[in-house]
């Protein structure tokens, strides 16, 4: 099932997919296999079809909350699904490419034992990257997963930026954005360098297409100059001057850009005339990493931009997070605030959830309060650190809410494969 499906998908576009993986995938007892993916916004889970449409009295879409595949896709985990008219057991598998949450599949076994679940996870890993692989050139998967049209600022904006989870042993990284249809400024960004992990979040000025212009063209300047081995201050400078040279001083962006040195937990950051980032530690307490601020990067105010540093200890989460999140308000009614803000981080997490659950319930939340429109971008970039030691690069129940490979080892069934 693997090898021929892997073999097919070399030069296979995307839309071939959902016909192809129900041929191989009977190899290994599976009779129907229907793949769901999340919208931008994780909150509705929509079927992927191929040239012939969904197949008669087929569900396409189902809703995040409140069903068993959208608690499948929550929580990491196997489900079982309702029964159909193909005999056999059915559930709803979570398709995540490391630990970035892409959808759901259902699945109709032949079989009903730990090997057939053992063949479920890895069919679902495999699409799971297939799909990664090749969304890019894909406006098929572009257009089921954005209910809503995109503004050309938001277009650019998740294009540009990295995917919004990742975990290796040493960090879990996640990152939410909203309105993540009608993105203005705000891009955030992560990158691994050896032992080093890059942690960037900009604000652009504005709520038009000239502050997603301006944000990315920040996000571009600091990648440029980070891949060329600049370090922190010089990073803001580059930031600055390409916002100089392109806008004068009539754009500039805020931003704090950190790096953390797995080896021993030490973070260091400047702020360039951003909030400072939150330090959440043992799910009790939060406190404000305070560091004298430069001048926001674009306006040339000439300021020194100090390099502050943070020890951290494992299972540290740093949170960096911009003022839609914070200080947009409902009309005639309060800020939904910092407290409320980090409450929401501690408690949820300390329930158990994985990150990316966490951060899709907070922004959730945001929106919620101010009935579902925002007047700012809201984004938060959060990144735990886990320890030094990049052995076990497993999905675990603590990082993704998946059980590892290793809970479903069992004698092989028979040769299916």
């Amino acid at each position: 099932m693997l090898a021929g499906l892997l073999n097919a998908s070399h030069l296979m576009p995307l839309d071939a997919l959902p016909d192809k993986v129900g041929d191989f995938a009977r190899a290994a007892g599976f009779t129907e296999v229907r793949i769901y993916v999340a919208d931008l916004r994780y909150q509705a889970l929509h079927l992927l079809t191929g040239p012939n449409g969904a197949p008669p009295d087929t569900e396409t879409d189902f809703r995040v909350e409140g069903t068993m595949p959208g608690r499948a896709y929550q929580f990491g985990r196997l489900m079982p699904a309702a029964p159909t008219i193909v005999e056999g057991t059915d559930w709803w598998v979570p398709l995540v490419d490391g630990t970035e949450r892409l959808g759901v599949l259902r699945l109709c076994s032949a079989y009903d034992d730990p090997r057939a679940r053992e063949d479920a996870d890895r069919l679902a890993a495999l699409l799971a990257l297939l799909i990664a692989s090749k969304r890019s050139s894909s406006d098929t998967l572009a257009r089921l997963m954005r209910p809503e049209p995109l503004n050309i600022a938001a277009e650019m904006a998740w294009n540009l930026m990295t995917p919004r989870s990742y975990a290796d042993g040493r960090v879990v990284i996640s990152a939410s954005l909203e309105p993540a249809y009608r993105v203005s400024g705000d891009v955030y960004d992560y990158a691994l360098d050896g032992p080093l992990v890059h942690l960037t979040l900009f604000d652009a000025m504005g709520h038009d297409t000239a502050a997603g212009l301006c944000g990315a063209l920040a996000l571009g300047a600091c990648r440029n100059s980070r891949r060329r081995g600049a370090g922190l201050v010089a990073k803001g400078q580059a930031v600055e001057a390409a916002l100089i040279e392109q806008y004068g001083h009539q754009r500039y962006a805020t931003g704090i850009l950190a790096t953390l040195d797995t080896r021993t937990g030490l973070l260091s950051w400047v702020n360039r005339g951003h909030q400072p980032p939150i330090l959440i530690r043992d799910n009790r307490w939060s406190s404000h990493l305070r560091c004298p601020p430069a001048h926001p990067m674009g306006t040339g105010l000439g300021l020194s931009s100090p390099v502050c540093s943070e020890q951290l200890q494992r299972g540290d989460r740093i949170v960096l997070y911009t003022d839609g999140i914070t200080e947009a308000r409902r009309p005639g009614d309060s800020e939904f605030g910092l407290e409320r803000f980090t409450e929401f981080l501690i408690r949820h997490h300390a329930e158990g959830l994985p990150v990316p659950e966490t951060l899709r319930r907070l922004m959730k939340a945001v929106l919620d309060y101010h009935h579902g429109e925002l007047q700012d971008d809201a984004t938060v970039l959060m990144c735990e650190w886990l320890g030094p030691a990049m052995g076990n690069t497993e999905p675990a129940a603590s990082l993704t809410g998946l059980p590892s490979a290793a809970d479903s080892i069992t004698q092989p069934r028979s040769n299916q494969l």
